[in-house]
């Protein structure tokens, strides 16, 4: 048999007529503990594996997978590709990536695994102190419960072509939810982080505590009366609105002409001095990566340099789609080709701390979350329901809810003035971003 089931795959898509394919394998394990009240609610351990192959006839492709890791399902997997890919309409646009790197390549030097491997004991124990701490604040009335987790993610690619690389990911997380109030008043918060290294991870007491102190700010919401206000993202939300601009620059959007952003390449769509900045070579980064899905390198890349647009996000099939080659942003899963997508966003942090930016804001409203969703992506016309709180004279006041939040996206992006409290907590982040002129629904 073949070093890998990768290998395997690929050396059964060639024997029956493949021109060419790719392979990719996913295994995902992981265990968490959930405690409730004190006591434990769930504990779960998982394991799942996963192939897919690609296979490539012509101009014509086919997709398929499977959850059996033997040669005999090699051999019907491939066999069953290569027969589909017969009857598919071509595709001009259709192949394996051409700058595909060529070799074995791992992640080294990206430094995603952690070797801590916490006991069942070790999370409810963790679990348990970020309840306890969250539930010791006077006015915590109860508890959704509080979890912790451990998993490991190991990624496999191979391609006819001669690419062959393999990664593995670990990640820790704790989170908890609490209620504060009564009856129609109650309100309800949490808080939450993840980590690839157990050492990176913030303490359960400090996340029982961010819950509990959330919680309690937001009891007793008024609501604001309707009008046109400065808004402020918080950094718990603001990335929501890097992630309406990744899709509104996703190269297969553009080449359909479903974006709002479709003649915007070369163009300011932000203000002067803002970027935005995507890195799959961040080191200990939450969706780091030695290779994108179709084995392009994967490098540092400004989407948006001075507030100007500078590239769409490209796979090789929307590459061609353009005229233009891949940015190595290709993503998939295992039983779908691959798409254009980023990794570790951000939008680099401005000069104003999160004081100054609201300071002569006489009356406005921080938003602190976002519910629902109606977002245009052919016109950029925006509304999400909101909550958060009041700003009046540069100070954060009482609570609001039940408000919605409206303007067009292009606008947005181009009036965002992003704060300075920018940290690194997930995949995609942004600091506090204030946006001037929103229109507010309330009373």
């Amino acid at each position: 048999m073949t070093s890998t089931p990768v290998e395997a795959l690929l050396a059964a898509a060639r024997r029956h007529g493949a021109d060419h394919a790719d392979a990719i394998f996913i295994r995902d394990e992981s265990e968490s503990a959930l405690i409730r009240k004190g006591v434990p609610e769930g504990i779960e351990r998982s394991e799942s594996v996963a192939l897919g192959l690609r296979v490539f006839r012509g101009k014509r492709a086919a997709t398929v997978s499977t959850s059996v890791l033997n040669e005999a399902e090699f051999d019907r997997l491939a066999e069953q590709a290569c027969a589909m890919a017969l009857v598919i309409p071509e595709d001009q646009y259709a192949g394996l990536a051409e700058s595909a790197l060529q070799g074995r390549f791992d992640a080294a030097g990206l430094d995603l695994e952690c070797s801590a491997s916490p006991s069942m004991d070790d999370l409810l124990a963790r679990a348990r102190e970020a309840e306890d701490t969250a539930l010791s604040f006077k006015g915590i009335t109860n508890t959704n419960g509080a979890s912790a987790g451990h998993g490991r993610t190991s990624v496999a690619l191979g391609t006819s072509a001669g690419f062959f690389g393999a990664y593995s990911r670990t990640a820790h997380s704790t989170s908890a939810s609490v209620l504060a109030g009564e009856g129609g008043t109650m309100q309800r918060d949490y808080a939450y982080r993840s980590a690839v290294h157990l050492e990176d991870l913030e303490s359960p007491a400090i996340i029982g505590r961010e819950a509990a102190e959330r919680v309690l700010a937001r009891i007793n919401p008024g609501r604001p009366r309707t009008g046109t206000y400065s808004v402020i993202y918080d950094p718990r939300v603001s990335a929501s609105l890097l992630g309406h601009l990744v899709g509104a620059i996703n190269g297969a959007a553009i080449a359909r002409g479903t974006s709002f952003l479709k003649e915007s390449l070369g163009k300011q769509i932000l203000s002067a001095g803002l970027t935005v900045h995507d890195d799959p070579r961040r080191i200990r980064g939450a969706a780091s990566r030695p290779f994108d899905a179709e084995g392009c390198a994967a490098l540092p890349l400004d989407l948006i340099a001075d507030g100007v647009l500078q590239t769409w996000l490209l796979d090789s099939r929307s590459g061609r789609q353009l005229g233009l080659s891949t940015n190595g942003r290709a993503s998939r899963g295992v039983a779908s080709p691959p798409s254009p997508s980023v990794t570790n966003l951000h939008l680099a942090a401005g000069t104003l701390s999160s004081e100054a930016l609201r300071s002569d804001i006489s009356e406005g409203i921080l938003i602190t979350e976002l519910m629902g969703s109606s977002v245009n992506m052919l016109t950029g016309d925006y509304s999400r329901g909101a909550s958060g709180f009041m700003i009046r004279n540069g100070e954060i006041a009482e609570p609001v809810a039940e408000l919605t939040v409206a303007g067009n996206l292009k606008d947005m992006f181009a009036r965002m003035i992003p704060g300075s409290d920018l940290m690194f907590r997930q995949s995609v982040n942004a600091p506090s971003i204030r946006i001037d002129g929103m229109n507010i629904a309330g009373l």
